[in-house]
């Protein structure tokens, strides 16, 4: 699957950027494959690692962060196949202050057109205490030490303080000032736990930048995590301070609380750009298709009153709202749905629909589907087309996004009969394709979806705990699909699945398996010691 960007969007993008300042660029840097893949259950595939980086290349982002090549085989080879196919963007892996993690680094982004290294260390004091357990001036040494050694593998070097915002001012500019003699380019200061308010952010930047004597040799950078739900706004704050890289991720997956939003600083800028005088290269068009491409990977759903994205952040249900729209749609919407890539129609396929009409539909909505996968997509459409009255966008989307996300998978469902009722214990008998050969278990369960996981338990004996059932319904109606998150959790490895089908039951079943063939899948991941990151 891909999404194509015409070459209007591009040239219209080119002529509108050519009467804009330099100065005023703002670069993308996306860490939804690094910093977003370290979401605890948020495990992507080598396949869907290539897929997310080729809509993000498409899309006009700056700079990709494909990884973290030293943590694992599987990231070293999703970062030297990204570094390879990429045509726009600049490529580019993270590496701790080692040598061992920079010269992996500098082996994974080789063959890119245009890569980059990332490396970090911790600066404020509680982090070299009780992380590092090194004095600062040892701390100061590997500073340079690391720049140093990365510069040999690429003149494109970005140096991190992690927990840059806890970092006495003094230190901080310190380390600044050598690691931009030894030869960074750009210098990130995250606040790694989202401790930081935009006020103090852009105080800290302009600072930094006020003191340093050769920050005008290196670009800044801010990296913000969402703990106190300010990523975003101290993002800007940092630009508004003469920051001119952004790091962030689609739908603003990360660790703990997540990172900044991607879509919502792009849309910042284009919306406000009365107050926020910046610019930068990203297709916004294609910012939902990203959205939708990325939850479907991460098997993450995207919260429906998301910003930008949300499946609400168009819908007005109130009255009065209602009566704004029909009158005047700027009443109530500061952007329109089609600037961030929602298209208006949605109830136009059914059960008559032909093959032509249902590709057609698929590149409106951003996918390319070939060979069995579009059959495959194709056979279920008409079949859920059967069991519903209306088939809607949102029904097609989570049917192929479940395609895609299942592709590889070596279990899975052939069939499932459930008994249930006010009269216990309900019983669930299911067929399932385990690499090919097909098994049968009957199991009773304290309800219907506990006897459907015990079936599975059965036959794909485990250890792994439940953390996670979510149901919601994909459409409105009684016969819509329903979509169903299931969280697992091993040996401290949590994976989420989702599953769509208009019986619930079918659904978490799916869910469930799914989860399972990622638990498989990063069963065989292996991670270096300490392993941590801005």
């Amino acid at each position: 699957m891909t999404t194509v960007r015409s070459d209007n969007a591009r040239a219209n993008d080119a002529r509108a950027n050519d009467v804009r300042a330099d100065k005023d660029r703002v670069i993308i840097f996306d860490t939804t494959l690094r910093d977003g893949e370290q979401s605890p259950g948020a495990t992507m595939t080598h396949d869907e690692k290539l897929e997310v980086a080729e809509l993000l290349d498409d899309m006009g982002v700056d700079v990709i962060e494909a990884g973290f090549p030293i943590a694992s085989e599987g990231d070293f080879a999703a970062v030297h196949e990204i570094a390879t196919r990429a045509k726009n963007s600049v490529i580019c892996g993270l590496a701790r202050a080692g040598q061992k993690d920079i010269d992996r680094c500098g082996e994974a982004i080789k063959p890119a057109r245009r890569g980059r290294i990332h490396t970090f260390i911790s600066t404020s004091p509680v982090h070299m205490k009780w992380k590092l357990q090194m004095e600062p001036a040892k701390v100061y040494e590997m500073v340079i030490a690391q720049v140093t050694r990365a510069r040999n593998y690429t003149d494109d070097v970005e140096w991190s303080s992690e927990d840059g915002t806890r970092t006495e001012m003094d230190f901080l500019c310190r380390c600044v000032e050598a690691a931009i003699k030894a030869g960074a380019t750009t210098i990130n200061i995250p606040d790694t736990v989202g401790y930081s308010v935009p006020e103090e952010y852009f105080e800290l930047f302009r600072t930094v930048r006020e003191r340093v004597p050769n920050s005008d040799k290196a670009r800044f950078s801010v990296h913000c995590h969402d703990d106190l739900g300010m990523a975003v706004a101290n993002s800007l704050a940092g630009v508004r301070a003469g920051a001119r890289q952004i790091e962030c991720t689609i739908n603003g997956i990360g660790e703990r609380a997540g990172n900044t939003a991607l879509e919502e600083v792009v849309m910042a800028m284009r919306v406000r750009n009365d107050k926020l005088p910046f610019w930068n290269g990203v297709d916004a068009t294609m910012l939902t298709r990203a959205s939708k491409l990325v939850s479907a990977a991460t098997s993450f759903p995207v919260q429906y009153n998301k910003a930008i994205v949300g499946r609400n952040a168009f819908a007005h249900e109130s009255g009065i709202h209602q009566d704004g729209m029909l009158k005047n749609a700027q009443t109530y919407e500061i952007m329109t749905p089609e600037s961030v890539g929602v298209k208006q129609t949605s109830l136009v396929m059914g059960k008559h629909s032909g093959r032509h009409a249902f590709i057609h539909k698929l590149e409106d909505l951003g996918y390319k589907l070939a060979g069995n996968q579009l059959e495959d997509a194709f056979t279920r459409f008409k079949a859920l087309a059967d069991r519903k009255k209306h088939v809607y966008d949102e029904d097609i989307e989570a049917l192929v996004d479940e395609e895609i996300a299942t592709a590889q998978d070596r279990m899975k469902l052939v069939s499932l009969t459930v008994i249930a009722g006010t009269h216990g214990p309900q019983r669930a008998t299911m067929k399932l394709a385990v690499d090919g050969a097909v098994m049968i278990e009957e199991c009773e369960g304290n309800g219907p979806v506990d006897a459907t996981f015990n079936c599975i338990k059965a036959m794909i004996p485990h250890e792994a705990t439940l953390e996670l059932y979510q149901v919601h319904a994909v459409t409105e109606g009684t016969d819509a699909q329903a979509e169903v998150s299931v969280r697992l959790s091993e040996n401290g490895k949590a994976v989420t699945a989702r599953g769509a089908d208009p019986d619930t039951l079918v659904a978490s079943a799916k869910a469930y398996l799914g989860a399972l063939n990622k638990l498989m899948v990063k069963r065989q991941r292996g991670k270096p010691e300490a392993m941590v990151a801005p």
